[in-house]
């Protein structure tokens, strides 16, 4: 006679290809869903269907356009170039190994586990409820700021379809020592060989700056900046008005019905700036003195490897690349279905990360090195102007110098720049969205994507002023690195060691049916919280007053960033106070251990399948209890 116990399955726990995992587990043919008695109203609530990916690879596809961004084509190449050249992919490529790999198979193994966002994932540790609380500011604040980045994108975009291009010539008023970033006829000489080569444009004094019109275009036409902001950012620039509703209005469509959308989007998200990126990259290395420029972006410093800054810029350059710590992978893997393998994606996406760093880098400077044959120079260096001029200084200044047709590569590199910004703004706003649905599940989908476009288009007004990229500039540091950072590595110490990386290890044994192996027991419980706890004395230890162009900040600029700040980390002790006080213990002391422990509701989403993990997670854990200090911190790390 057959057993009393069966398999169990569902639509939850079903792999992409609608057979059971290796992790589906048996349970008695009589189970029923657990009676509770605990009084946390959360963990009577029974859980409601939660939307899941049409096809595993759409969540793929969708990490691959939030971590594929901007990042990659413009900040990667120069952070490179100004931290040793080749040998600055040595340190990059170890702290890939060390911390952005680690980091992501976590984020996303904790949130298919769970099913939560990156807020109520933390019930794994209710104290720490507000990493995700900080996380959600964060990443809230980032896709203000990015969304005017993308308006801005948009005009140059829209601006790259006239001919001459805009900024190819100087205007009158720009005074006399601009000059045009597309040369006439009388710009150029004759050399050895019968080529032509622009004479010498660079300088016309040694007292005066000479200014291209491609950087006069950007800070007259487009920003309308003003020298510094002590009498305010003045009003919107309409043009980039419309952009940024542009922006927030392709969001909103994309995100209006979840992953159900985002999803089938995702397609055209992650696979178009490839076939672009391909498009520029043949051209670039077909173009006269670009093997210069590829050798110059690749050329090792070795002097440089052993410099701190180096490593800082590594470390910050992977961080934000791969978007971890954030709350955006934990997001989109909350939505695969439960045994999806998560351990194959993260290796896909870090990989392919670090491989379309190197494309852009190849492309930008296989088109450096060809301006820098044209106006007849061999220092690469001297045609480059970095930060957030890269993308709309530099490069418009390098196409517009193109001979034929510099209207189908500008098109093309900022229909790719829009993609991409779209690709990782969705991401940011399905973050801000699915933290609030977690809390207020009837809250539509529809609703607040719409209430979050309509506020961050509102907050993003001010990035598109007269003084906009100092704003921009200011939350960027004071809500990204220095939020950041603080978060990441309380992240990084709650799952590691108050949760317990054996437990994660466990955990996830029980959801894809393979043992972990010791490179990721080593990293989640040691090297990469080391790693980043240095990286954050590092940080403050060496920390400069910001500056944008130079500019010293005004003092209320100044209280505006740390009061940012000091909102996204205060979100650790306030909800570790909340925690304590709403737990049901008797004593001070029975509050503050159940505060430090998962909820009863913790695991799967599946009750059947929770109850068989409680179970089991009962009698590993059971044997471990009281054996002292060491054999606890031994036991965690190595199992």
């Amino acid at each position: 006679m057959e057993s009393s116990r069966r398999n169990y399955q569902n639509s939850a726990f079903v792999n992409d290809d609608g057979r059971s995992t290796a992790s589906t587990v048996e349970i008695s043919a009589t189970s029923s869903v657990p009676r509770d008695n605990t009084t946390d109203p959360e963990a009577r609530k029974s859980p409601e269907e939660r939307a899941t990916w049409g096809k595993g690879i759409e969540f793929l596809m969708s990490c691959i356009a939030m971590s594929v961004g901007l990042g990659n084509v413009w900040r990667f190449p120069f952070t490179a170039l100004d931290n040793g050249g080749g040998a600055f992919l040595i340190p990059y490529l170890i702290v890939l190994f060390l911390i952005g790999k680690p980091i992501y198979y976590l984020e996303m193994v904790i949130g298919q586990f769970s099913s939560r966002g990156s807020v109520k994932v933390f019930d794994l540790c209710p104290a720490m409820k507000g990493v995700g609380a900080g996380q959600a500011f964060q990443v809230f604040m980032l896709s203000t700021y990015y969304a005017a980045l993308v308006a801005i994108i948009g005009r140059y975009f829209i601006e790259s379809f006239r001919n001459p291009l805009p900024w190819a010539t100087c205007l009158a008023e720009w005074g006399p020592n601009c000059i045009n970033s597309a040369p006439d006829a009388s710009d150029w000489l004759r050399v050895d060989g019968g080529d032509q080569r622009l004479q010498n444009y660079t300088i016309k004094s040694e007292t005066e700056r000479v200014i291209t019109s491609s950087e006069w275009y950007f800070v007259k036409e487009v920003l309308h900046e003003l020298p510094n902001i002590e009498d305010g950012i003045g009003l919107p620039n309409w043009e980039l008005v419309l952009g940024l509703f542009l922006a927030w209005a392709c969001v909103f469509f994309i995100i209006r019905r979840g992953v159900k959308s985002s999803g089938k989007a995702s397609y055209f998200l992650a696979i178009f700036p490839y076939i672009v990126m391909g498009v520029l990259l043949v051209r670039a290395v077909t173009l006269p003195g670009s093997i210069d420029g590829i050798y110059y972006f690749i050329r090792p410093q070795w002097g440089k490897i052993l410099d701190p800054k180096v490593w800082y810029a590594a470390v910050t350059q992977c961080f934000y690349s791969l978007s971890v710590c954030f709350g955006n992978i934990i997001m989109y893997a909350s939505f695969n279905k439960f045994g999806h393998n998560v351990h194959r994606d993260a290796v896909i996406v870090t990989s392919l990360d670090t491989v379309t760093s190197l494309l852009a880098g190849f492309t930008i400077f296989g088109i450096l090195g060809h301006l820098a044959h044209e106006i007849g120079t061999d220092d690469i260096g001297t045609v480059v102007k970095g930060g957030a001029g890269l993308a709309f200084i530099s490069y418009p200044d390098a196409i517009a110098k193109f001979k034929s047709l510099p209207q189908i590569f500008s098109v093309l590199f900022f229909l790719m720049l829009f993609v991409l910004g779209i690709g990782s703004n969705i991401a940011m706003t399905s973050c801000s969205v699915t933290a609030i649905r977690d809390r207020f599940p009837n809250f539509k989908q529809w609703q607040c994507s719409l209430l979050i476009a309509v506020v961050s288009f509102m907050i993003g007004l001010l990035y598109i002023t007269p003084g906009g990229q100092y704003m921009l500039t200011l939350v960027d540091f004071f809500g990204a690195s220095m939020i950041a950072l603080v978060l990441g590595i309380a992240e990084l110490y709650t799952v590691g060691w108050i949760y317990g990386t054996d437990r994660l290890c466990k955990d996830i044994e029980f959801m894809l049916g393979r043992k972990v192996g010791l490179y990721w027991r080593l990293c989640w419980s040691i090297i990469t919280p080391l790693i980043m706890t240095t990286i954050l004395v590092y940080f403050y230890a060496t920390y400069e007053p910001l500056t944008y162009n130079n500019v010293i900040y005004p003092s209320w600029a100044y209280s505006i960033g740390w009061m940012i700040t000091a909102f996204g980390i205060l979100q650790l002790p306030i909800w570790m106070i909340v925690a304590i006080i709403r737990d049901p213990g008797k004593t001070v002391g029975a509050k503050i251990r159940g505060a430090f422990t998962p909820k009863k509701n913790w695991g799967p989403m599946d009750p059947l399948l929770r109850e068989q993990y409680h179970k089991e997670i009962e009698n590993d854990l059971t044997p471990r209890r009281g054996q002292g200090v060491w054999a606890a911190i031994k036991q965690n790390i190595f199992g």
